[in-house]
């Protein structure tokens, strides 16, 4: 008797405009991987094409852009070390409109020395925006590294800021 297997579930990417140029959104088996600025590489072999999820992150993604969302509310699987899935597990602790630093989000991860390998992971962290790297500073408040470019970072930063009616609060 034959066995039935499941389809592989397909990858999708989508490419859409936004408030801040085009960006590629990416699922895989009922969760968003990447998020990729205008210009990004592709890391992974995706299908181009709608999905609900990938509607419902632009959606979110959007009203974020606007103003009117302050957390997201999708299904996320990043993929990194344990390291870097803590420190990105710890970015969606920053509350919306302030910043940390990079050696203080160290501290909060009980390794008050990794300041630069959270940085690091950072860097690599294939969410930017759902997971809010952008919220992380330098130990002196400024605006320091972010895969988006500085001015990004800074305009994300500062729609925050505007919706929480603050201008400069750092942690």
């Amino acid at each position: 008797m034959p066995t039935t297997q499941p389809p592989p579930h397909k990858s999708r990417l989508l490419v859409q405009p936004t408030a801040i140029g085009r960006i590629a959104i990416a699922e895989r088996n009922g969760n968003i991987v990447q998020l990729l600025f205008e210009g990004e590489r592709v890391p992974f072999v995706y299908e181009e094409g709608e999905s609900a999820l990938l509607l419902e992150a632009f959606q979110q993604l959007d009203e974020y852009l606007l103003g009117k969302r302050t957390n997201f509310t999708l299904s996320l699987a990043p993929m990194g070390t344990p390291f870097m899935q803590a420190v990105w597990k710890a970015l969606t602790t920053i509350p919306y409109g302030t910043t940390l630093s990079y050696g203080a989000l160290a501290v909060q991860l009980g390794s008050p020395k990794a300041a630069r390998a959270v940085g690091m992971a950072n860097h690599r962290n294939p969410l930017p925006i759902f997971l809010p790297c952008h919220r992380v500073v330098g130990s002196n408040g400024r605006l320091v590294g972010y895969r988006g470019g500085m001015a990004l970072k800074q305009q994300l930063l500062e729609l925050e800021r505007r919706v929480v009616g603050n201008t400069a609060l750092h942690l």
